[in-house]
């Protein structure tokens, strides 16, 4: 095919008179706005040019930051973050509270309290009753670490885990909480971890994209999951989280048409290409080269995706280690063998969303079914990884966007309780790549309620993240708006203690 140019594009596409002719009337009705835009800022580059150096190519200022990446060495290629959709509880996971045994439907002392805000669905309640787990703990590994019975596979990999119980957050209900942890900000519009990931790192594999997310299908949906959770916020476009889903068409909008084949779609392809580059000679817009690169990347995965998709040719011991759900696609437990699998594609981020842990009420039922659908197959993950000698450059995240309260939301029943949301302290779990095995971070109050050792907030957490991919969190950076935007907002220090 000969390449379009402009003197033979009306010759090779259908109607291209009129497209021109539409880009050139538009050109003619450019506002005065626009036009004082444009040469405002042609003759602004043309100053600060003289004002840099002679060097032609100088470079923007989001490529110097890109080229000063990473900055230090990585301990991690990769991230498979598991997150529990709804707030897991810390006190029926790992947060054992013994001296709590004696003191069902006491009062929550107010100097415990002190005065902390509470959400909507307890502030009116009249008294603030103290309710124990219904389930028991033991502790575990050489590390003696504390498990509830609820948690016997991740018991047994104890020993692999870094378990932060001092994680704390502003956000007190579930939106802004999810958004926070995976943006950086509690509003809606910016890029989530996996882009910042894919924006600052690249992709290592051409053929899939950087960033992968998985939802469980057999979750409960108590809480709504958004797209923008993984979206590029302002970020070009390509950095996106790319949903897989379960059913016939894994990655939507991939697959031909009917009555169309491969050889179409490339010669497609290739002349919007060309019309894509000669709209980026006319504008010089980022997102053009954007869009080409995401109709590339989408036609090397239609032969990608469905050898990445399908786990069936693994081997019988895989399934049996993680569970009778896993050959279920799009389970908790089939998708923790397509990360895997993922991984092994040298995929930067995967990210498994899994719902259903907003326990208010019916929580000794409700979070015994969540256990059952996720124990195994997380700590199949970790058991997988390591065999095949990929613990060692993965990291592994689990946890949820807040912890739950100590006291009851509404009636006092041992058998049948439920938490209200708890930002003020809560657990998560690190392993693999960059954190030490084994090891217990932080500490609660006997209600933990508040934290008494070793804090760690959210931007904390995903500058620490950063760094064992390799980045300084202070130095990735993108300028939006006249205003440099980083993951970790204005704040965030390295939790050097976790580190190996």
């Amino acid at each position: 095919m000969q390449p379009l140019q402009k003197d033979n594009i009306m010759s090779s596409i259908p109607h291209f008179n009129l497209l021109t002719s539409e880009l050139a009337d538009l050109n003619r009705k450019l506002e005065r706005r626009d036009f004082l835009k444009r040469t405002a800022g042609g003759l602004g580059a043309m100053a600060l040019g003289s004002l840099l150096t002679n060097n032609a190519s100088a470079k923007s200022f989001e490529q110097q930051i890109l080229d000063a990446l990473p900055t230090i060495a990585p301990k991690a290629k990769r991230v498979v973050y598991l997150f529990m959709s709804g707030g897991p509880s810390q006190f029926e996971t790992f947060d054992y509270k013994p001296t709590l045994n004696n003191m069902l439907g006491q009062q929550l002392p107010d100097s415990v309290r002190n005065g902390q805000r509470l959400t909507g669905m307890s502030a009116n309640q009249a008294i603030l009753p103290i309710i124990p787990s219904a389930y028991n703990f033991n502790q575990y590994g050489k590390s003696q670490t504390w498990v509830s019975e609820l948690l016997p596979y991740t018991a047994q990999v104890i020993d692999e885990l870094c378990v932060i119980k001092s994680m704390y957050t502003e956000q007190i209900n579930h939106d802004p909480a999810l958004t926070f942890f995976q943006t950086g900000h509690q509003l809606p519009g910016r890029p989530s971890i996996g882009s910042w990931l894919s924006y600052g790192l690249g992709s290592e594999n051409k053929n899939l994209p950087a960033f992968i997310v998985l939802v469980s299908k057999n979750a409960s949906r108590d809480q709504p999951l958004y797209a923008r959770l993984w979206g590029n916020g302002f970020l070009p476009s390509q950095h996106q989280g790319v949903q897989f889903r379960s059913g016939k068409d894994p990655v939507l909008f991939l697959n031909n048409p009917e009555g169309y084949d491969g050889e179409d779609r490339k010669e497609m392809l290739q002349y919007l290409s060309q019309l894509n580059h000669l709209q980026n000679d006319e504008w010089g817009d980022a997102e053009i080269n954007a869009r080409m690169s995401q109709y590339e990347l989408a036609f090397r995965m239609q032969t990608s995706v469905p050898d990445v998709m399908d786990i069936s040719n693994e081997k019988e011991e895989v399934f049996e280690l993680y569970g009778p759900e896993s050959r279920d696609k799009g389970s908790y437990a089939a998708n923790c063998i397509l990360a895997r699998k993922l991984l092994e594609k040298d995929v930067r981020f995967v990210q498994l969303y899994h719902q259903g842990w907003d326990h208010h009420g019916g929580l000794p039922q409700g979070i015994k079914y969540q256990c059952k659908q996720t124990d195994q197959p997380t700590a199949a993950l970790i058991v997988d990884l390591k065999r095949r000698g990929m613990l060692d450059d993965t990291l592994v995240i689990w946890g949820g966007e807040f912890g739950r309260t100590v006291y009851s939301q509404g009636k006092i029943d041992k058998e049948n309780y439920g938490r209200d949301h708890h930002p003020r302290c809560f657990t998560m779990w690190m392993a693999g790549a960059g954190v030490k095995p084994g090891m217990t971070y932080g500490q609660t109050d006997d209600f933990s309620y508040n934290i008494v050792k070793n804090p760690v907030h959210v931007h904390d957490f995903q500058a620490t993240l950063l760094q064992i991919m390799g980045i300084n969190h202070e130095q990735l950076i993108y300028k939006y708006q006249g205003r440099r935007f980083r993951l970790t907002d204005v704040s965030g220090k390295i939790i050097n203690d976790i580190l190996t």
